[in-house]
């Protein structure tokens, strides 16, 4: 069990540049203390034999396929366009060439 003091939570909370009152430092220190502990009894968990992962769940790819199918025409996906130029919407340039 890791005891934390209440300066060693005003040295934490200087570190991380945090106010803290008198009162916010007493509280903390009990609770950092709990955190540390369920930390510490985490780290002690047997892990022979599990394999390491980057994700609690499977990770499934939930794309569609990339498949061509009926959309708007040119024209219409046009139509409300304020400008166009070579069947494309035209945008005020925002950006230098440099």
């Amino acid at each position: 069990m890791s005891d934390l003091t209440r300066a060693d939570v005003a040295h934490l909370a200087s570190l991380a540049r945090i106010d803290l009152s008198d009162a916010e430092l007493d509280s903390l220190a009990g609770e950092l203390t709990v955190i540390l502990d369920s930390v510490a009894q985490v780290q002690r968990a047997d892990l022979a034999g599990a394999e390491p992962m980057s994700h609690p769940m499977p990770l499934v790819n939930v794309t569609r396929p990339d498949v061509v199918r009926p959309s708007l025409d040119v024209a219409d996906a046009l139509a409300g366009a304020p400008a166009s130029d070579l069947d494309r919407f035209s945008v005020p340039r925002i950006l230098d060439e440099d």
